[in-house]
């Protein structure tokens, strides 16, 4: 039963839970950010590059054969950049909301320092108490 106790505490803990609402929101940005990349970021630079599609780039090692059935081995490298693309434009989507949220907190000014109060009737009488005890000790 300790054991159950100890996972409860550990779940629910707040840095548990940002976890899990961080891990949520980007499962669903990477969707966003993946339709960013084949619909919108991945034509123009195809018709830069001339209509290559890099996911059809591929280093054929060996040829498919359907008489022995044998299938095509090969090494996709057009797939490697696109995903390096994606990286590229997740990480500097990722960098934007970062830098957008913390211009948002330094906007907020910060609470005025608290200033040191003058000290209150029983603190001062209790401030001459203990330097009169002081002095007869």
């Amino acid at each position: 039963m300790a054991i159950i106790k100890e996972f409860k505490e550990f779940a629910m803990r707040g840095n548990v839970v940002d976890l899990a609402v961080g891990v949520i929101i980007g499962a669903a940005f990477g969707k966003i950010v993946t339709s960013l990349v084949a619909d919108v970021i991945m034509p123009p630079i195809g018709y830069i590059t001339g209509g290559v599609d890099f996911s059809e780039k591929k280093i054929v090692l060996k040829e498919a054969d359907p008489a022995h059935k044998i299938v095509e081995n090969a090494i996709h490298y057009g797939n490697f950049i696109n995903a390096i693309i994606q990286f590229l434009i997740v990480a500097f989507c990722i960098f934007m909301v970062v830098k957008a949220i913390n211009s948002l907190k330094k906007a907020e000014e910060p609470a005025p320092a608290p200033v040191d109060p003058t000290p209150t009737k029983e603190e001062v009488l209790l401030t001459e108490i203990r330097d009169l005890l002081a002095k007869k000790a």
